[in-house]
């Protein structure tokens, strides 16, 4: 036994004749655990919603403000008859970055139907065309700093 009253386990001990740990010792080391188990988990979830309910909160300003942009571009006149087409490989890499890229080039690398595969190279065409005579984010000298913060 040690100090505590306690019986010291080691493998010379008897185990048949060490005492229980007594059931009030047993039942406060449980309610202990079970009120700060308790206390952990009110306290993430209280943060989970208020980072929740502060990213729903910048949804709605996004959405608000694209209603803007939308009532003001449909506001200006002609803007009804312009029609534009958009690459969906285009689109991914510039939205999400180089893992897009390589989402879109596996996407390319599988085999396409065979209907599809002419309207792809006609697409791939087209914008080989358009990105010759359009200067792009990453050519543009105001944006240089950026992205080299962003290789960085």
């Amino acid at each position: 036994m040690d100090e505590d009253g306690l019986p010291i386990v080691g493998s010379g001990i008897d185990l048949t004749k060490v005492p229980a740990i007594q059931q009030k010792r047993t039942v406060a080391f449980l309610n202990q655990f079970v009120v700060h188990t308790v206390q952990f988990l009110n306290r993430f979830s209280t943060v989970c919603e208020e980072k929740l309910s502060a990213l729903s909160l910048r949804i709605q300003q996004i959405e608000t403000t694209l209603n803007i942009l939308d009532a003001k571009l449909s506001s200006i006149p002609g803007l009804e008859d312009v029609k534009f087409e958009v690459s969906s490989v285009n689109v991914n890499s510039v939205t999400n970055g180089p893992v897009a890229q390589a989402a879109a080039d596996q996407q390319t690398a599988g085999s396409p139907q065979p209907g599809q595969n002419n309207t792809q190279e006609e697409g791939l065409q087209k914008t080989e065309v358009v990105t010759e005579n359009v200067t792009t984010v990453a050519k543009d000298p105001r944006y240089a700093r950026y992205l080299k913060m962003v290789q960085v």
